[in-house]
């Protein structure tokens, strides 16, 4: 019976053990959207995972649209995160980049001034989104990508992830849940377009499959991963049929070799999520959504997936693998600090207590 501790290889990328750190907006990136020394050791603490996989990072600044959220296409951010990942490594662990571009999921204050807000169409997101004092605003209405525009968006994407490869990252995943722009493209409510990028299933699914096709091309397809979550509404979501978007998505790239399938499982009316994937995609699954030790290692020991990924709980015990493994009580998250510190970063952030202090 497999074990939640057992080594397991995702693509080209080597897990000492099965247990993620899922991707999570922590809003900690200095000037410039830079990585910071605390985030340098935020994911340092956190290298016993079998592997991280980081907060969404905009692969642009149009793909920007929260808070103080990092960037992976300037220099200075390439070598923020050359110390994150040569930190991470240092301490034994593996590390991947989410890279996320919001779309429409976008407040104007929290990007550059001249960066606009683009999306599939011209339909504004109806979920507010904090601007830079935590209080939700209103969304930014998107301007309506040009069909020829979508290779240069394709492009930015391929440049962020060779960025991320030189920064030393060990691969990427491709946001394509949360109400984001891949998965703007994909619903049929956010995407009413009439070009060869809108309508059928076929043609929604596009502009993600050839986006995957590029980053394999790129950075090689065992080292790039993607995150789904079929069916959910976050960020204003609705497509008319989930399992139909999605099972054509996934045999649509099953074939590239890449590593894996990041999914958030959450309720899907007429069909498990899980079981729409494995039906659709033979890579490998990490499995996330509302897994404790028990759960997770239920997972794991049926088949079920190839690994499983915890968020809220690596917030608050940067030693998760160590306490799982030894039945130590777990930190409890502080909601509160999630995005801020009340004026200092490290609250919330590096102060929860580790075993060996």
């Amino acid at each position: 019976m497999t074990d939640i501790f057992s080594p397991v290889t995702l693509g080209d990328i080597a897990l000492s053990n099965r247990i993620v750190m899922a991707p999570m907006t922590r809003d900690r990136a200095g000037p410039g959207d830079v990585p910071t020394d605390i985030m340098v050791e935020y994911y340092r603490q956190r290298a016993s995972a079998g592997l991280i996989v980081t907060e969404g990072t905009q692969p642009s600044p149009t793909g920007k649209g929260y808070w103080r959220t990092p960037g992976i296409h300037s220099e200075a951010q390439v070598e923020g995160w050359r110390k994150v990942a040569d930190a991470v490594h240092r301490a034994g662990g593996k590390i991947v980049m989410q890279l996320m571009h919001v779309g429409r999921a976008a407040v104007q204050a929290n990007k550059d001034a001249d960066a606009e807000t683009v999306s599939p169409s011209a339909i504004q997101c109806p979920d507010k989104i904090p601007g830079p004092d935590g209080v939700p605003v209103e969304t930014v209405v998107p301007r309506a990508l040009e069909t020829d525009e979508i290779p240069g968006v394709i492009a930015e994407y391929v440049k962020a992830a060779r960025n991320a490869i030189a920064a030393g990252l060990d691969g990427i995943e491709l946001h394509c849940a949360s109400g984001y722009l891949p998965m703007q493209f994909l619903s049929s409510n956010s995407n009413q377009r009439t070009d060869r990028y809108g309508g059928s299933v076929e043609n929604r699914i596009r502009f993600v499959v050839e986006l995957l096709q590029a980053l394999a091309a790129a950075v090689g397809a065992g080292r790039v991963g993607f995150r789904i979550c079929p069916g959910v509404k976050f960020n204003g979501m609705d497509d008319a049929n989930p399992h139909e978007t999605y099972a054509a998505l996934l045999k649509a790239i099953d074939g590239l070799g890449l590593a894996y399938c990041h999914l958030i499982h959450i309720p899907l009316e007429g069909q498990d999520a899980l079981d729409l994937v494995r039906a659709n995609w033979s890579g490998p699954v990490i499995e996330n959504g509302g897994l404790n030790l028990e759960k997770a290692s239920a997972v794991i020991a049926e088949g079920k997936a190839e690994a499983v990924s915890f968020g809220y709980l690596y917030i608050a015990n940067p030693d998760l693998v160590e306490r799982f493994q030894t039945g130590a009580a777990l930190n409890k998250a502080n909601r509160a600090s999630f995005y801020t510190g009340d004026g200092d970063d490290r609250i919330g952030y590096l102060d929860y207590a580790l075993l060996d202090a």
